[in-house]
């Protein structure tokens, strides 16, 4: 069993919030709940920021992503609109999750509704090496698709 434990403030800002938790033992993200005090209703394309109620102080070199739920994907077409949000170690304020209603019908998230997953990761900051070539490789230039399946 893996036991890596990372220390990490959260602040409430509302009296409300759920503070993430792993689902399973071996679970990498935790469930974000929004945070609101009545149902809000997505109509089909629209897009919205649904608050957590949460603010999280994590240490440097370490980031939280906010990744969609598979299943509100599959079952109700709502995903994050940004594919996966960073927020970075330095930000203080409230998390909240840019949902999107890809489906054709309206879609309501109630109180308290598991929206999105929250993962923490290390992350290293880079220092550029100006160079006038890079190393040769077997792939080389090859871009989209071009490791992929040929026909």
């Amino acid at each position: 069993m893996i036991n890596n434990k990372l220390n990490v403030k959260i602040t409430r800002l509302r009296k409300n919030a759920i503070i993430p938790v792993y689902q399973t033992e071996q679970s990498a993200g935790m469930d974000l709940h929004a945070c609101i005090d009545e149902p809000k209703t997505l109509q089909p394309l629209e897009r919205a920021v649904i608050p957590t109620g949460l603010s999280i102080e994590l240490p440097a070199g370490y980031e939280s992503q906010i990744r969609a739920r598979s299943g509100m994907t599959l079952k109700h077409g709502i995903t994050m609109a940004n594919g996966i949000g960073t927020i970075d170690a330095d930000y203080r304020g409230e998390y909240g999750v840019i949902v999107f209603n890809l489906s054709d019908a309206p879609f309501t998230i109630e109180p308290n509704t598991r929206i999105a997953q929250l993962v923490v990761s290390r992350y290293e900051t880079v220092n550029w090496q100006e160079v006038q070539s890079l190393s040769d490789t077997t792939r080389g230039v090859g871009g989209y698709g071009s490791t992929g399946v040929q026909a």
